[in-house]
């Protein structure tokens, strides 16, 4: 059995070459090419670049090549590129000027590591496609695929793979779905590779210390004018910096002097005005959702009484499934849940197991 693993140049994924390997499969590393820094004409955030925990880089690329040698596998660059820019940074930029909030990490595994490495796993002849993601998958007893949470729950990942097919996940591999963390990193050290103590990612790959306006801005070369803050009355409060650098549920970088906390509650596009108002302005309890899919490949029964989350680090909450048509479906939270998110990813779960999700369109 031949394996692909998509070797980031961190910590996990080299494990689970390592892992893939000890199970006896004939493995082959590949480094994806995304992103190029000096793409990004952003000043304050070249400086970010070298310092930032990313990941894409050319040092990351050559620490997956040193890992891949230690291993004795073959390896291969891949450039992506083009296709990453098309697939992922335009539709981040697209959607920031229509005021949504979108999750890129989300587009980049659908359209690159699970899309085009599938691709690149059949010309090279591969039976499975690894990556070093926190997620389990598991048969059922009717022999369907089913997607659940990692064992280490503070990595869990599977909120960013609820996209995944019954023909991808017959493929893929999640060594470290059954291992915590340090394990990982123990395992790291005792085998010598040189990214054993190397951070993790904290950012999005092109967008360096969370500065993503001043990066729409370097990509598009358009400037994106001041407008203004105003209440949920329409009362000017202060002047904003351009609408692409505010998002749902913010509160730093207001910059508004005012005698209580104030949040981001709304964006009026056409106006363009930011509207402020207080935290419990944000709490809603529907959030209808598009673009959907279901991990059986089938739809659950309309009412369900399941869970689900609208964002990566929330906990998912109680609530019904309520199907409107095939392709649109609103989620009655039990309790109002704060700032749900035209763009995000609503994530459905029985217990640990992924039912599916799609992309909030309104709440």
């Amino acid at each position: 059995m031949r394996a692909l693993i998509a070797m980031s140049g961190g910590v996990d994924s080299s494990v689970a070459a390592k892992l893939m390997i000890e199970k006896g499969y004939e493995c082959t590393g590949v480094n994806m090419r995304l992103f190029d820094p000096d793409d990004v004409t952003c000043v304050s955030c070249s400086a970010e670049r070298k310092t930032s925990r990313t990941c894409c880089s050319e040092s990351d690329a050559a620490d997956a090549m040193a890992v891949a040698g230690r291993l004795n596998m073959s390896f291969h660059t891949l450039n992506y590129m083009d296709e990453f820019k098309s697939k992922v940074i335009d539709k981040f930029i697209d959607c920031y000027e229509h005021g949504i909030t979108p999750n890129p990490c989300i587009d980049c595994n659908r359209y690159m590591k699970f899309e085009l490495l599938f691709d690149k796993a059949d010309e090279l002849g591969c039976d499975k496609v690894v990556t070093g993601h926190y997620a389990r998958i598991e048969r059922d007893e009717d022999g369907r695929y089913v997607l659940k949470k990692a064992e280490d729950l503070n990595k869990d990942q599977s909120y960013v793979l609820y996209m995944l097919t019954q023909e991808q996940l017959s493929r893929i591999e999640f060594p470290l779905g059954d291992h915590i963390k340090s394990d990982t990193r123990d395992i790291a050290t005792d085998a010598g590779f040189v990214n054993s103590d190397k951070a993790e990612s904290q950012d999005i790959c092109f967008v360096p210390e969370g500065r993503y306006g001043e990066v729409i801005e370097g990509y598009t070369g358009r400037d994106y004018p001041e407008g203004d803050f105003v209440d949920k009355e329409g009362n000017v409060l202060g002047r904003h910096k351009g609408i692409i650098n505010y998002t749902l549920g913010q509160r730093k970088g207001l910059g508004i002097s005012a005698d209580r906390p104030l949040y981001v509650v709304a964006l009026d596009m056409d106006a363009n005005r930011v509207v402020l108002g207080d935290d419990r302005d944000l709490f809603s309890r529907e959030a209808y959702f598009e673009d959907i899919n279901w991990i059986s490949g089938k739809a659950p029964s309309d009412g369900l009484h399941l869970a689900a989350k609208a964002r990566y680090r929330q906990t998912e909450q109680p609530g019904v499934l309520k199907k409107i048509s095939d392709q649109r479906y609103v989620f009655i939270f039990d309790e109002p849940v704060r700032a749900i998110t035209p763009g995000q990813a609503l994530v459905v779960y029985d217990g640990d197991k992924v039912i599916g999700g799609g992309t909030i369109v309104r709440t």
